[in-house]
């Protein structure tokens, strides 16, 4: 099974301390970093750009498209979906959208939402992302979280009675409740045994993994080296277990396939994604 292999491409201090801060070339030193691991494994992905960074570091989003990988949009600004609206979320989706098809020359087909954002009070950012052309959204986290998520959408792929396909991220099903994997810190923080055996579930049940990360997840030296307050908790939750996702990213790549959320589209039927409609009514 192709599982898909999706990138956030942010700066951590921007995106989550003050999203006035500026965007540093932390993040561009973090990026090639990742660039050259799937290099190693002849590996592509889809990699959701943040708008701000493209137009800092246009020659990244350029270097990124010429390895083959897909270009997806992460919004322009790192603000949340429901704290904006939607006249400001339209703007940011016209604006990450035309930046990155200028600079990359291929088209924007993918949006996630900023700390996956598009929750139930803000569903209506699905009809605008269709509005918009945009093909698939990948921003729903299908199990209640403190900041995000919603618990009662499938945990596979799904087309929306607007067109739109929803990639939601992954969950297992264990003890009659749905647990995030494969991304983020349930990456760093789970041993990489349960990831695997995560992941194997998850193709026993015929449905791709949709793996995430951040380029700052490789930078196990940023929080000691970082010039802004951080709480202990913080540094803890956002900054344990940095060094172990380099070689947990060649133990995946490794033993599993991965390719973009275009490629696995790509391997999946119509007809499945048509008959799994979604009971989100967006708008």
């Amino acid at each position: 099974m192709l599982h898909a292999l999706t990138i956030d491409v942010e700066d951590w201090p921007q995106s989550s301390l003050n999203h006035d801060l500026p965007i540093t070339e932390r993040a561009v030193h973090n990026t090639r970093t990742m660039l050259e691991i799937f290099r190693r494994h002849q590996t592509h992905g889809t990699f959701f750009i943040l708008g701000l960074l493209a137009e800092k570091f246009p020659d990244l989003v350029r270097e990124i498209a010429a390895d083959g990988h897909e270009i997806g949009s992460h919004g322009y600004s790192h603000k949340a979906v429901f704290q904006i609206g939607p006249d400001a979320f339209r703007d940011e989706i016209k604006r990450s959208v035309g930046l990155l098809e200028d600079i990359s020359g291929q088209p924007v087909r993918g949006y996630r939402a900023p700390d996956f954002s598009i929750t139930e009070e803000s569903l209506w950012a699905l009809d605008i992302l269709a509005e918009e052309g945009l093909e698939y959204d990948s921003s729903i986290f299908p199990v209640r979280m403190r900041r995000y998520g919603i618990d009662d959408v499938p945990r596979h792929m799904y087309r929306l009675d607007n067109g739109l396909i929803e990639i939601p991220m992954s969950t297992v099903v264990m003890g009659g409740r749905r647990w995030p994997v494969a991304g983020g810190g349930y990456l760093r923080l789970l041993p990489w045994a349960l990831t695997r055996l995560a992941i194997r579930r998850l193709e026993s049940e015929q449905i791709p993994t949709i793996v995430y990360l951040h380029p700052y997840e490789v930078d196990p030296a940023e929080f000691r080296e970082i010039d802004h307050p951080v709480s202990m908790k913080t540094r803890l939750t956002q900054g344990l277990n940095r060094r172990h996702i380099a070689g947990r990213l060649d133990r995946m790549l490794s033993q599993f396939r991965f390719g973009s959320v275009a490629q696995v589209l790509a391997e999946t039927s119509p007809e499945t994604l048509t008959a799994a409609t979604s009971p989100v009514a967006a708008g």
